[in-house]
């Protein structure tokens, strides 16, 4: 295949705005699926994205499209717009030499707009601005335009206005991207040098690996190199997704597909790193990707405690799709073995878990969310705590730093007050107003990474009305007055339930979390005391109340010392049982600082 017909380019855009509506109607258009074998949201393959109306991964597919007697090479790579799943878009970008940015002609730019289009520049990517949704009675395309070019500074006058639900104006696209778009850059290196885009386990097949190949080319048979691990492996199958995964003799620079070649191991397959030949090794790798961070932790542990070692299998299989994931093995008093894991964000989280649960046929149970802190002790020793239950005696530490993060929120103008209130409830710091419209606006505040991820998008969404976007991104740490909240359950601290949060919110919060454990947290045959305490002093107490029974019920008579003496022995029975017995705690329990009172 000439190069110079390959186009490799990805559909980014906020979420919600037509991404993978659009890449249906192209693969109508190009006749790559048939209709009889068609569905919405064709390359979201989880049953969870298809629920849940999002895409989580990002998806690749081969097109051939001819124009003017000419046979093109399309690969396209439809990307998720959630801010959790940004990780996915930036290695996506990384294989293509354009963007196709759609943006909702009724909604206009949004957070994730502005944050995918500054990363493709930033990348040196071609954008093609695209209006989608112009069959919406509410479409203004000519206020798009100007938002785009004011926010972001991409001109519009070429911009292309499609709907991808009728699939006007779509065949337009993709004569724009033959156009508009770059094909592959040509190189002079002399050896095979792959880049691993994404990968994933196969149970037959072993570890499959995604690649888009900068330079020259590889064939089945060959051997391979992987250059961080130093490791070689035979190419067993080479293929491509047109869209069905289809075998290949040979890739060439400028294609994207996929390898296989009997890698067992999963951590030899890590996502970012460079193949080449074996018999002629490149002398340098290409560029990865930078090492992201987690922003929010929490402990997932097996209810039977037998499966713990299938948990770990499973976490590794998925941290193999999913890279951004982090885990580490902890022990709870609560909950026993289980895995301590970091995630981008509680969507995030979320789908991790149900992935887990669906996908390896796991019953978990997920701590509270919780951040990260630097904690500086009096001795001078400095430790990380990233689990509540690790953070030392108040009297041992000289000061404890925060993580922040930037927040930009998009709104209409007549939502402001509701969230500046909201934001300077939550410690915000606020750093500017922009108007990208006479309507809307770019509010920017800083805030404690602590205080976002207890239901600040589901405040922000209640009070705009879900007309409001959010996009943050890691600040500066700061040095912060933050105390550890305990929840006890009958005396026992129950340190799955432990909080790390600011004092001024302590009381509020302890009594909140109290009274909601009450309500879930369900009765016994003894009384349960739900307490929450700092250090050693009790800040409230809740009790759900025992099951009582009449024991009375079948006297007919006689002294009332009868009774007396039925009730002081149910009154003893119960002493006994509350001595030794275990309260049951429903995973609710442990989710419930989400939605506690303040």
């Amino acid at each position: 295949m000439n190069k110079d017909n390959i186009r490799n380019f990805c559909i980014i855009a906020h979420i919600d705005h037509g991404k993978s509506t659009l890449a249906d109607r192209i693969l109508e258009i190009t006749k790559s699926v048939t209709k009889r074998d068609m569905t919405n949201q064709f390359l979201d393959n989880m049953d969870i994205e298809r629920e849940r109306g999002i895409t989580i991964k990002s998806q690749s597919v081969r097109i051939n499209y001819l124009l003017d007697n000419k046979n093109y090479i399309f690969n396209l790579i439809d990307t998720p717009g959630h801010v959790d799943f940004s990780y996915e878009v930036s290695r996506s970008l990384m294989a293509c030499e354009g963007v196709l940015l759609v943006v909702d002609a009724t909604q206009g730019v949004e957070a994730q707009t502005l944050a995918h289009a500054f990363l493709a520049a930033d990348m040196g990517l071609e954008i093609i601005p695209v209006i989608n949704k112009i069959d919406l009675p509410a479409s203004d395309p000519e206020r798009v335009c100007k938002e785009i070019e004011s926010s972001i500074g991409i001109d519009c006058s070429n911009a292309i206005l499609v709907s991808a639900k009728t699939g006007e104006g779509v065949g337009d696209i993709l004569k724009e991207v033959i156009k508009r778009i770059p094909p592959p850059r040509k190189t002079e290196v002399d050896s095979l040098r792959a880049l691993i885009i994404d990968s994933w386990f196969d149970s037959y097949l072993g570890v499959v690996l995604l690649v888009r190949i900068f330079d020259n080319e590889i064939k089945v048979g060959e051997k391979i190199r992987l250059i961080s691990t130093d490791r070689d492996y035979e190419v067993r199958n080479l293929g491509i997704f047109n869209p069905k995964p289809t075998n290949v003799p040979k890739l060439s620079s400028g294609e994207v597909g996929f390898i296989t070649a009997s890698i067992k191991q999963i951590s030899d397959a890590k996502v970012g790193d460079t193949i080449t030949l074996s018999s002629k090794a490149a002398n340098t790798a290409l560029k990865g990707f930078k090492d992201i961070k987690p922003m929010v932790f929490c402990g997932l542990y097996p209810i039977d405690p037998n499966f713990y070692e299938q948990l770990k299998e499973s976490l590794e299989k998925i941290s193999l799709n999913d890279s951004s994931i982090k885990y580490e093995p902890e022990t709870s008093a609560a909950l026993g073995f289980g895995f301590r894991c970091g995630f981008l964000g509680l969507l995030h989280m979320e789908i991790i878990k149900e992935r887990l649960e669906r996908e390896f046929n796991l019953a978990l149970i997920a701590t509270s969310p919780t951040v990260v802190y630097e904690v500086f002790k009096t001795n001078e020793e400095r430790i990380i705590v990233d689990n509540p239950s690790l953070l030392p005696d108040r009297s041992n530490i000289e000061s404890i730093i925060e993580p922040f993060v930037d927040i930009s929120l998009h709104t209409p103008k007549k939502f402001l007050g509701g969230l500046l209130e909201l934001c300077e409830s939550r410690r915000g710091v606020q750093k500017n107003i922009t108007f990208i419209s006479e309507e809307r606006l770019i509010l920017e505040y800083e805030l404690p990474l602590s205080e976002m991820i207890y239901d600040f998008y589901n405040k922000v969404k209640s009070i705009t009305k879900g007309y409001c976007s959010m996009d943050y991104e890691p600040s500066k740490s700061r040095e912060s007055d933050l105390i550890k909240l305990d929840i006890l359950i009958n005396g026992e601290i129950v340190d799955a339930l432990s909080l790390i949060m600011h004092r001024k919110n302590s009381y509020h919060r302890g009594r909140g979390l109290a009274e909601k454990l009450k309500e879930i947290i369900p009765r016994q045959q003894f009384e349960v005391a739900i307490q929450a305490a700092i250090g050693s002093k009790i800040i409230a107490r809740e009790t759900v109340k025992a099951f009582r029974k009449d024991v009375t019920a079948k006297l007919y008579g006689g002294d009332v010392t009868r009774k007396n003496k039925l009730l002081d022995k149910q009154k003893a029975g119960k002493k006994r049982m509350k001595n030794v017995g275990s309260v049951e705690i429903p995973q609710e329990a442990f989710m419930a600082v989400l939605s506690s009172k303040e």
